[in-house]
């Protein structure tokens, strides 16, 4: 998850950071940042909803590189002295991790308050296509 953050924040920032790049270059690099984010979203998601019934050491990893992702990207939108484009996507990706940050803890909070507490709610129900053994009365038996 922390790889493809990197990736669709470098990608942002290079659609609006290098001075030759075509219009059409930088349409395209927009889009290519965006479908990472939307990437990423899903990929925050499915992390957030596994089904493990505890908060786990994975978690808690995901949530420090997101947070530290946020981290990084305002401190070098406030101590770059680059473009304007540059420091507004660069505030723009610090909003956007720390949100991403805040939605996969609450998401991941979330499902693990829907899991079932006990061993027998867990018992998986017979698939609807299985035939279901039918109980014969004791005088159709013989």
């Amino acid at each position: 998850m922390s790889g493809l953050a990197l990736l669709a924040g470098g990608t942002a920032v290079a659609a609006v950071a290098g001075g030759a790049h075509s219009v059409f270059a930088t349409v395209l690099l927009g889009l290519l940042a965006i479908g990472m984010g939307h990437s990423l979203l899903v990929e925050i998601r499915r992390q957030a909803r596994r089904m493990t019934r505890q908060w786990a050491r994975t978690d808690t990893i995901n949530a420090i590189l997101l947070g530290c992702w946020a981290e990084a990207a305002l401190i070098l939108t406030i101590l770059e002295a680059g473009p304007v484009p540059v420091r507004a996507v660069g505030g723009v990706l610090a909003a956007a991790y720390a949100g991403s940050c805040v939605y996969f803890v609450t998401e991941r909070r979330r499902a693990i308050a829907a899991l079932p507490r006990t061993a027998a709610a867990v018992t998986p129900l017979p698939h609807p296509a299985e035939p279901q053994p039918e109980s014969v009365p004791a005088h159709h038996a013989a």
